[in-house]
């Protein structure tokens, strides 16, 4: 197992080097990563490679047993590449150049910046093809984070051209009919016709959007793929890695896809950001985990955890003390087997002043450096559990299609998947049950409960795999906006809703409302009241047991949330949002029914379990302010237990 700091040497004086790494010895560490934005250092002029400050650092680093990470610079090019292909820089949507300076800044699509990334990665790959200190490469860094996920220049233009018309086999007219171009005579004669879905006047046909996302998506994964070919064409034994940042399911990249290129998922982890109040609740942080876990189903690197006070231009909350020590003890309980802390020391120079290392500028030593350092002496008596693979007993399923989907038709102002995820995601975690965040295209079958939150692409393979799953006795849950279109994102004729699965659901959805609110509507049962918002579809049974109904006028004949024996197993359907008593009961007998044990923990308190046979170990933690009583045992304010079982 690595753990470690993001060090960044080129940013001090070359004479701090010895001294930074003998403290990196003390604080723990085994591993540093290093060379991720440092391009120019690297080639400072075109062409002209020059590695011997990292050689330095990786010899200085060997000696003291330090292995190293070493990232590939693209994400950051240089200001000679910029000066002489002033077209690498990407463009928003309002068709304006993006200025050089920052990172991310460059199109994918610009040839220029692709050149000379071949050429920095082959050159870094062939100059330390033989260096044993290095253990992992990370390729670029978060991808498509901060908006870098989509430009909108003309050579882009031109490239969504020609994937389109490699999709469609040069047929222009599939196009036509896929897309049902006839509305508003928007039919194509050739593919240069086709425009990118810049602003115009009301919107652009649904299904030429989620072609654009797709496009975004592979030009990322193609640009990582060629990476990782360079690596393994030179280094074929290279351990290849990418950082991913947080809020992965908003973005217009399938990481998931990204994922299936690389040796290791690892995630940059930030439970506070700049002008944050507070940290993320701590069921939030959970689901990110999860989901990065899920990325390829395997356990992940945390590459940037933090200690202190976060954020560009305006800082976030800071820690308390033990809290930030608590997220990483959290990482681990969800699938972490190596972290690195982010960074070392904070900059003194730069855009990120204020994003606090493990050190101050003033290089002393105080809390956050010791917190760590504890963290690490800690941790490292219960590698043999935490190396384990995790095996968690339900899932929530996504899809890349259905989230971009979404982002073009929200269709309710409330409705974001993302958070309706976490929303269901937060009670079985609040539950002590855990949660694998996985691509619909994932088999599930070996799950005991399975989750579908507004899946709203779908196709005829994944409502067979589905209906198989609950016939052979699983227990799944529907969601509303669940099976509405096909994947052109087009609605689907002469079928029911949700399309494919009216069956197994024994129901049909006739209508649906958007509600502009949390609590718009009242519900009933044969156990009480509560409310529903944020949307509704109103559903007639067909064999379908209601569990929950609307009761407001005119609507009192549909149901709201129902359950439907099926072969051997249940589907559940949740028509709407219902409040949070409403959810939890409902759960109770998900939970019930697929036979997972729901521990009864105070609010604020997580408890996890990891390892294989004996070597177990259960992770209690306290996300709380003041010290609580869990599963028997005293936990202080943000406390940690670690025991094995």
């Amino acid at each position: 197992m690595y753990f470690g700091v993001d060090y960044y040497p080129e940013q001090w004086e070359p004479g701090m080097l010895d001294e930074d790494l003998d403290r990196m010895v003390e604080l723990g560490c085994n591993v540093i990563r290093i060379g991720e934005f440092a391009w120019h250092l690297m080639e400072p002029q075109e062409g002209k490679f020059d590695f011997s400050f990292f050689d330095r650092v990786i010899a200085a680093a060997g000696k003291r047993g330090l292995s190293v990470i070493f990232g590939t610079p693209t994400a950051a090019p240089p200001a000679w590449l910029a000066h002489a292909h002033p077209d690498i820089l990407s463009q928003p949507e309002t068709g304006a150049t993006r200025a050089y300076g920052g990172r991310h800044v460059a199109c994918y699509s610009s040839e220029p910046y692709l050149e000379r990334c071949r050429a920095i990665v082959t050159a870094l790959a062939e100059h330390y093809r033989g260096e044993r200190n290095i253990v992992a490469w990370q390729i670029d860094n978060e991808f498509g984070h901060e908006g870098s996920d989509k430009c909108w220049c003309p050579r882009c233009r031109r490239k969504f051209q020609g994937w389109l018309s490699r999709k469609f086999g040069g047929d222009v007219s599939a196009l036509n009919s896929a897309y049902g171009t006839a509305f508003w005579s928007q039919e194509y004669n050739s593919f240069d016709e086709i425009p990118l879905p810049a602003p115009t006047i009301t919107v652009h046909n649904p299904a030429l959007r989620l072609d654009w996302e797709r496009f975004c998506s592979e030009k990322i994964r193609a640009f990582a793929e060629e990476q990782c070919d360079i690596l393994r064409r030179i280094i074929p034994n290279a351990c290849i890695i990418h950082d991913f940042p947080g809020g992965g399911l908003t973005k217009s990249v399938d990481y998931a896809a990204v994922s299936a290129l690389l040796d290791k998922a690892a995630y940059n982890n930030y439970p506070v950001w700049g002008g944050q109040r507070e940290p993320l609740p701590p069921e939030e942080i959970a689901f990110g985990l999860d989901y990065i876990r899920g990325l390829k189903g395997e356990n992940f690197w945390i590459t940037e955890a933090i200690m202190g006070a976060q954020g560009h231009d305006i800082t976030g909350c800071l820690p308390r003390p033990g809290q930030a020590k608590l997220w990483s003890w959290q990482a681990m309980a969800h699938g972490c087997d190596g972290l690195l802390y982010f960074r070392y020391r904070g900059a003194a120079k730069g855009a990120e002043q204020f994003c606090c290392g493990l050190l101050d500028p003033d290089n002393v030593p105080r809390r956050r450096f010791f917190e760590a350092q504890s963290f690490f002496s800690e941790v490292k008596q219960f590698e043999a559990a935490l190396s384990a693979p995790m095996r968690a007993e339900a899932a929530i399923l996504y899809d890349y299609d259905s989230l971009a989907s979404f982002r073009i038709q929200r269709q309710s102002l409330l409705l974001e998947p993302e958070r309706e995820m976490k929303r269901l995601h937060g009670i079985l975690h609040r539950s002590g049950v855990g949660v694998d965040v996985i691509p619909a295209s994932r088999d599930f079958s070996g799950y005991k409960l399975v989750i579908v939150p507004n899946m709203a692409v779908t196709d005829q393979d994944f409502t067979a795999r589905l209906k198989a799953y609950v016939a052979s006795g699983g227990v799944a849950l529907v969601t509303f906006r669940t099976a509405v279109k096909d994947r052109d994102n087009n609605l689907v004729f002469g079928k029911s809703l949700p399309v494919d699965l009216t069956d197994m659901l024994g129901l049909c959805v006739v209508e649906t409302e958007s509600l502009q609110e949390p609590d718009a509507v009242p519900l009933a049962s044969e156990s009480g009241r509560g409310t529903a918002g944020v949307f509704r579809d109103m559903v007639v049974p067909q064999g379908a047991h209601v569990l929950w109904r609307y009761d407001d006028e005119f609507y009192r004949q549909y149901a709201a949330v129902t359950r439907c024996d099926y072969g051997l197993g249940a589907a559940y359907y949740l028509g709407t949002v219902p409040d949070a008593a409403v959810l939890d009961a409902l759960f109770g007998e998900l939970m019930s029914r697929a036979v997972l044990e729901r521990l009864e923990l105070p609010e604020g308190v997580e408890c996890a379990v990891r390892g294989e046979g004996e070597r177990r170990v259960r992770i209690l933690m306290n996300h709380n302010a003041r010290p609580v009583t869990a599963l028997g045992r005293e936990l202080g304010p943000f406390g940690v237990e670690v025991t094995s079982i």
